[in-house]
């Protein structure tokens, strides 16, 4: 029978050894650690001429953690001196190069970057691109962080730190050291107080990568056996460049600081390789305790951690006596707490997440180290923010009322790059994205669509048709009419179509729209970009159609790309942890609709700008940008919209009230403001409308409608589809010609919410 036991009791712990044997190779030979995805923004780059001053410059090289060092000891420094500043850049991974470190010198005169030179050879640099600004992390479910290290890259003095003070028989032992228990017990009775642990590096591996913080005995068995497993598993190099990545080195927020490549970054602010020996002796002292000995809240315990380190070491002969009393006379030289927020801007880091799911799983994000290179751009992302800050209490203020609400988008012009986004009041507040998921009716946003899409037939409407800005009654269902009205609940007659936009008439638009057909509206703003499902209702051309404010910025930005669209997109490229190219987001464009008719809708939006709606931007914006834009108010002021831009930068902002009461406030007077505000600290570029080849530019006078010449009195030049101009000449006269008499802009005409409502009275 005993022999019997033993023979069960021997199976049954083979078996289990096996277990763990199994368990300890599946996790060390995969993946040891689950990365997060690092996102970074758009990467500066500074050439001779880019408007900055040394001091914008400054804040730039602090946002990415620079620190003042007149040696330039190391990767991440500068120092200044008069209007000159001195760097030294950080090697960067970027998706299209690896870019080394340089030693530059940069001189700064009247706002301007004047010169750019490498300090090491003295040559002149053209463009000089700065590592980007991380701006947040996909995590793992634990909340893990780290920089990956080898070994051969590791300071000797670190590990030579860890020998001395964690365990000095690791090159000796096979994962567990009875000498080292025996040692660590008589220090603590000697010392009466627990002073050292007699826990292998192998062991303390296990107890990270492993196990959790359990005590008990039978977790202490299985502590060992896996150290053993492990041992005799793999190489000494291995266990140990395993545990400089995994050991627990302190807290960030809700993410751990895991390994020495990390804290070296949180602590001091520079990487690894560039430590002095009192820093490295600092990161060795927090293995005993991160939290008992954190440097920036116990300063004086961590001080005689850090110099009961250095004087193991001298112990151990790993330095001399000089320089471990060199070394203990520092001081710890932490940087300032910089949180590494992993949501800095939770709008833009919402639609980044989405758009990378159209291609990886949710674990491919919070696991593999992916580094993320998107289209967001810092600074206009903070004038942004600092818009809607400044202006949103002044609008809450004048309306009378509370919890407004704001949701914008910015991008580049050119390309469909989103630079910037808000999705509430609170842009830094996670939650419901209102740019992406609030759906909104848009009002007189959808005006340009309507009159663009009569453009396209340039037999029936031209810029000059006289259209009709009168009652217009629509018969609906159970012998119920529709009967729109204009803001001032007045008709101005006929009318010129491009007046008709620029003062946004509601009856002379629903004249248009029922003519050419809603369906042939619907398919305009389809081919602008809208993927949404309409209905076709009437109140459709006067914006009852419910868009997200991504939706909107999509339409507009293929009215921005003169008829061409191109996909709003946030990220450029993706790479992995090795920094292998994993995917690449091109520019795309095709032509969406009739440039021509594009052409003249823009010109008849900058009129909007000049002197219709939106004209009192140009109070705060100069008049050489030649804006263009279109406002947009629902039904008792519920939804205040605002959508242009300028030569750079297509914006879309809209404000409103979750609950859906009204806000007091049309496109003008709610969201215009915000955007004026935005656009006078980012707007640079004036808009160059370009005529395609068959628009021609014809005089005409402008009180009958007829040909004229340049010169005449009366004579307005206006874009024409070639062939669509007036043939019928008017007489050339030096008197003045009275002018089309023209209506004071209406502030912004109400919409009805929905057809049906405006029909039965809801």
């Amino acid at each position: 029978m005993a022999f019997s036991g033993l023979a069960i009791g021997l199976f049954m712990l083979a078996s289990y050894i096996g277990y763990l044997d199994y368990h300890v190779r599946k996790q060390f030979e995969g993946k040891r650690w689950a990365m997060p995805a690092y996102v970074y923004a758009n990467a500066i780059e500074f050439y001779t001429g880019y408007a900055t001053s040394s001091l914008a410059f400054e804040k730039v090289l602090q946002e990415l953690r620079y620190r003042l060092d007149t040696q330039l000891s190391s990767e991440g420094t500068y120092f200044k001196q008069g209007g000159q500043i001195n760097v030294r850049t950080r090697a960067f991974r970027f998706p299209d190069q690896q870019q080394d470190s340089q030693s530059l010198t940069i001189n700064f005169a009247d706002n301007a970057i004047t010169q750019i030179v490498n300090a090491e050879t003295t040559k002149p640099l053209a463009v000089v691109r700065l590592d980007p600004i991380q701006i947040g992390s996909f995590y793992p479910s634990r909340k893990e962080d780290r920089v990956l290290i080898k070994l051969d890259q590791t300071p000797q003095a670190l590990v030579q730190g860890l020998l001395a003070t964690e365990d000095r028989d690791f090159y000796q032992h096979h994962g567990v050291s009875i000498r080292a228990i025996a040692r660590a017990m008589w220090a603590n009775v000697r010392a009466g107080s627990i002073e050292q642990g007699g826990s292998t590096i192998t062991q303390q591996l296990i107890k990270n990568f492993y196990l959790n913080s359990e005590r008990s005995l039978s977790r202490k068995l299985k502590e060992v056996f896996m150290a053993l497993i492990l041992e005799y598993r793999y190489e000494k190099k291995e266990i140990l460049e395993a545990y400089l990545n995994e050991v627990y080195l302190g807290q960030d927020g809700a993410s751990a600081v895991h390994g020495f490549g990390l804290a070296s970054e949180f602590y001091f602010g520079r990487p690894l390789q560039s430590l002095p020996l009192h820093q490295v002796a600092m990161l060795v002292a927090l293995v005993r305790g991160p939290s008992y000995y954190d440097p920036r809240r116990k300063d004086d315990r961590a001080l005689n951690r850090r110099n009961l380190v250095l004087k193991e070491m001298e112990a151990e002969g790993y330095i001399t006596a000089p320089q471990s009393a060199e070394a203990q006379n520092m001081g710890l030289d932490l940087i300032p707490y910089q949180h590494r927020a992993s949501n800095r801007y939770p709008a833009f880091l919402d639609l980044v997440k989405r758009q990378l799911g159209e291609t990886y799983h949710e674990e491919d994000l919070t696991s593999e180290g992916l580094r993320i290179f998107t289209t967001l751009d810092v600074p206009v992302q903070d004038a942004l923010d600092k818009a809607i800050a400044q202006k949103l209490p002044e609008l809450e203020k004048r309306a009378k009322i509370q919890q407004l609400q704001t949701a914008a988008l910015v991008t580049r012009r050119d390309s469909g790059e989103i630079v910037a986004m808000a999705g509430g009041s609170q842009p830094q507040d996670a939650g419901f994205n209102r740019a992406l998921d609030a759906r909104r009716p848009i009002g007189s946003l959808v005006k340009p669509v309507v009159y663009l899409t009569a453009l396209e037939y340039p037999d029936r409407y031209t810029i000059i048709t006289p259209v009709s800005d009168t009652v217009i009654k629509i018969q609906g269902k159970q012998d119920k009419a529709w009967e729109p009205h204009n803001y001032d609940h007045k008709e101005h007659g006929a009318v010129s179509f491009h007046k008709a936009l620029a003062n946004s008439y509601n009856l002379a638009t629903v004249r248009i729209g029922m003519d050419l057909g809603i369906d042939k509206v619907i398919k305009t703003m389809q081919s602008l970009g809208v993927t949404r499902d309409l209905e076709l209702f009437p109140s459709l051309l006067l914006g009852s159609s419910e868009l997200t404010p991504f939706e909107v910025t999509q339409m507009y930005q293929t009215l921005a790309g003169d008829g061409f669209s191109t996909k709003l997109r946030a990220i450029r490229a993706v790479i992995d942890a090795q920094g292998k190219s994993l995917q690449s987001y091109p520019f795309t464009v095709h032509q969406a609709v009739d440039p021509a008719a594009t052409y003249i809708t823009n010109t008849i939006m900058q009129e909007v700008m000049r002197t219709g709606t939106a004209k009192s931007a140009y109070t705060l914006l100069p008049r050489n940008l030649e804006l263009v834009g279109k406002t947009g108010t629902t039904n008792e002021a519920r939804d205040s919209w605002f959508a242009g831009y300028s030569g750079d930068y297509l914006s879309v902002v809209w404000t409103g009230r979750d609950d859906n009461k009204p806000a007091g406030l049309s496109g003008a007077t709610g969201a215009l403001p915000i955007w004026i505000t935005l656009m006078k600290a980012i707007a640079k570029q004036p808009v160059s409308l370009i005529a395609p080849d068959n628009i021609e530019t014809v005089w005409i006078n402008a009180a009958n409608g007829k040909l004229s010449e340049e010169g005449c009195a009366g004579s307005v030049a206006y874009p024409f589809i070639t062939g669509s101009a007036p043939t019928e000449k008017s007489e050339c006269s030096e008197a003045a010609v009275k002018p089309e008499p023209e209506p004071e802009p209406e502030p912004e005409p109400e919409v009805s919410d929905s057809w049906l409502g405006d029909l039965f009275g809801n």
